[in-house]
């Protein structure tokens, strides 16, 4: 029976890739654009970049559709017709990345409409970028490390406590000012559906939305000291909180800023060195400012636990429903496993997208 549920699996992987593979051209490269911030966010460090370990192929260009809105060229990343997507760049998940903005491209119906945001803590990745796609609009922008690292705390995971995880906290500040909302997404993610719906995404009074998982027990997500200390469990009092995992959200970024929440988040990371309140990295400050305050977006914007949450090597299956993105959080990597020949049956979902190849 269980060999016949493995081969059903696979058999449906295998036929969403007929569906959804992108077709895989060459084109010249092209400019992207830089950052001209001088902030804290963007001095990059002086000492050489580390050497390329690998390089990616072009990806197609892909041009909007005749009723999409035509993108005024000189008021640049401040155009109101763009849809703006934040995604972290390292040299450990670069490969997920690019897959991710592929994707994004692949099925957006005004795909020259999606202006990109890359937040890196290392050099030397914006020209990987600009091989891959020619006329991409982007800009990098440098996180510095030691923002955060002394209010990291261990975790469980030590991929959780990387600096990067935590500059989702401060989009709201390196972003510019005219840039009012942004999509935030993970690196092992892709998107199988137009963009422009999650961007259109009714926020009502809320900061940020995000799908809901209320049926999760919300207790684990904190520690028994968390829970039996009014000063802390006191902050989701008069809210129903729900968990929801801040890899797929949408942020509206003006509200942001006017309450300061990079402020509340930064005073619960302080707390959590003190005393010990979570065990999960940069996920709960955010539930605990956010947690019950969260507009609803459908589920089929996170098909999320594809890489098997915390158990390395292990294989999930969609949740039912229809998908629009699938997300391979938790220990198996998508592009770890097809490279060790061990891929779990929805991997292939997600290698059409991968633009990797050694350099020659």
């Amino acid at each position: 029976m269980l060999w016949i549920m493995r081969f059903s699996g696979l058999f449906s992987a295998l036929l969403a890739i007929i569906v959804l593979s992108p077709s895989l051209q060459s084109f010249p490269p092209a400019e992207a654009i830089r950052s001209s911030h001088l902030d804290a966010y963007l001095r990059f460090p002086s000492s050489d970049a580390p050497p390329h370990r690998f390089s990616f192929r072009r990806a197609p260009l892909f041009r909007n559709a005749a009723d999409c809105a035509a993108a005024d060229a000189d008021s640049g990343v401040c155009s109101p017709s763009l849809v703006h997507v934040a995604i972290t760049l390292d040299f450990e998940y670069l490969r997920g990345s690019i897959a991710a903005v592929h994707s994004i491209l692949q099925h957006s119906s005004c795909p020259e409409s999606v202006f990109f945001h890359f937040l890196v803590s290392e050099t030397d990745l914006e020209s990987l970028v600009r091989s891959s796609f020619p006329e991409l609009k982007f800009k990098v922008y440098y996180f510095d490390p030691e923002i955060v690292r002394s209010m990291i705390s261990t975790s469980v995971r030590q991929a959780l406590e990387q600096p990067l995880n935590y500059a989702r906290n401060y989009l709201a500040d390196m972003l510019e000012p005219c840039v009012r909302r942004v999509i935030y997404l993970d690196s092992d993610l892709i998107v199988v559906d137009d963009i422009a719906k999650l961007w259109r995404t009714n926020l009502g009074s809320k900061t940020i939305g995000a799908p809901e998982y209320c049926h999760a027990n919300f207790t684990k997500y904190f520690t028994p000291a968390f829970w039996s200390d009014e000063r802390f469990s006191g902050a989701f009092r008069g809210r129903s909180p729900c968990y929801f995992n801040t890899g797929v959200m949408v942020m509206d970024l003006e509200r942001w800023r006017s309450v300061g929440y990079t402020e509340v988040i930064e005073r619960w990371m302080e707390i959590q060195k003190s005393d010990r309140i979570y065990e999960l990295g940069s996920l709960p400050p955010f539930l605990l400012v956010f947690a019950g305050e969260v507009a609803p977006i459908e589920h089929r914007w996170n098909q999320h636990g594809l890489g098997g949450d915390n158990v390395r090597g292990s294989c999930r299956d969609l949740h039912p429903g229809p998908v629009s993105l699938l997300h391979w959080s938790g220990s198996g990597k998508p592009w770890f496993r097809l490279d060790s020949r061990k891929p779990c049956p929805l991997d292939t979902l997600w290698a059409p997208y991968d633009l990797y190849g050694h350099s020659r």
